[in-house]
């Protein structure tokens, strides 16, 4: 099953409880003055985050949700009961964007629960109105209606690291590598048809699917996964040394994390360039020298998923980066 990570729902909270028009029953007085309650509030809407990332699949089929009513108000001056509240769970880091007024509501933290509908008030009985003008009222309110709305939800991956690249640079490899994510791999573009996430002491690495030229636009897969790379501590940038140009390979991510959002590439950035058995050693320092002098960074750091011991090093040079965050 596909990765659902936005979804269109109609959300709406409970409508308050109508005031009646009662008269309190007693021997011989059979109207024995004005015994209408007031109607109970409507339930309120809250979303609450839970752990798991697959949850928005729950909203596959089912579109509308609405908090209970409340119930009208009773005899003897009885009040009506408040109607329950609805707490819709979605995966943490899932904001909820209300269509008609632009408002969000965002759940980040496990456990959290934020109020994003309220209740209708509960109308007054026919009691409320007595008053020694106005010993036999006959007015009453009704509840009000509870708020509602159109909500967009969407869900941006929380990560400490998201790892950035063309198709086929070796992100899923490396994800596999350095925690038991297992995300699928093969050496044709586009293995990756969903961000990917992994465990590596604690820390919370993503395999962000293959970015092209054009993706900032719309073109390829890559757009549908940009957003999730705006919630990551920071980026590590995988390019392939199987490449023509790996440089350009570079150079043509950052232009459309740039072009997406500005603040993209103002994140910390790890450079990897991966598959380093498949050049010559002299041929590997000048595409480092290259990329020094083109990126500003003084480390580029290199692995091949054949060597244990490249990984190792780069998983601690990680862990360590991470660490002192």
């Amino acid at each position: 099953m596909a990765f659902i990570d936005e979804v269109q729902l109609d959300i709406k909270a409970g409508d308050g409880g109508d005031g009646v028009v009662r008269w309190k029953q007693e021997k011989f007085r059979p109207k024995g003055g004005p015994g209408g309650g007031n109607g109970g509030a409507g339930g309120n809407v809250y979303i609450e985050a839970v752990p798991d990332l697959g949850y928005l699949d729950y909203y596959l089929h089912k579109k509308h949700f609405a908090a209970e009513d409340g119930v009208p108000g009773g005899n003897n001056e009885k009040e009506g009961r408040n109607g329950d509240d609805l707490t819709l769970k979605f995966p943490r880091g899932t904001v909820l964007t209300n269509t008609e007024t632009g408002q969000e509501f965002e759940v980040a933290e496990i456990g959290e629960k934020v109020l994003i509908l309220e209740g209708g008030r509960g109308g007054l009985g026919n009691t409320h109105f007595k008053s020694s003008t106005n010993t036999t009222p006959y007015e009453w309110t009704p509840g009000t209606p509870g708020q509602e709305g159109n909500f967009n939800v969407e869900l941006r991956l929380f990560a400490d690291i998201g790892f950035v690249g063309l198709p086929s640079a070796g992100k899923s490899t490396l994800l596999n590598a350095l925690t038991n994510a297992k995300s699928k791999v093969a050496a044709y573009h586009f293995t990756t048809l969903d961000p990917h996430l992994g465990d590596m002491h604690g820390y919370i690495l993503a395999d962000i699917p293959g970015i092209i030229k054009g993706a900032s636009e719309g073109k390829g897969l890559g757009y549908k996964f940009l957003r999730h790379i705006k919630r990551t501590k920071a980026l590590v940038h995988v390019v392939g040394l199987d490449s023509e140009n790996p440089l350009d390979d570079y150079t043509t991510i950052r232009k459309e994390l740039e072009d997406y959002d500005l603040s993209l590439t103002q994140k910390d950035e790890i450079i990897l360039l991966s598959k380093n058995d498949l050049v010559e050693k002299n041929d590997l320092e000048k595409i480092i020298d290259d990329f020094k002098k083109t990126t500003g960074h003084n480390h580029i750091y290199t692995m091949t998923a054949y060597d244990d011991d490249s990984i190792k090093e780069f998983k601690s040079i990680l862990t360590q980066y991470l660490d002192n965050k």
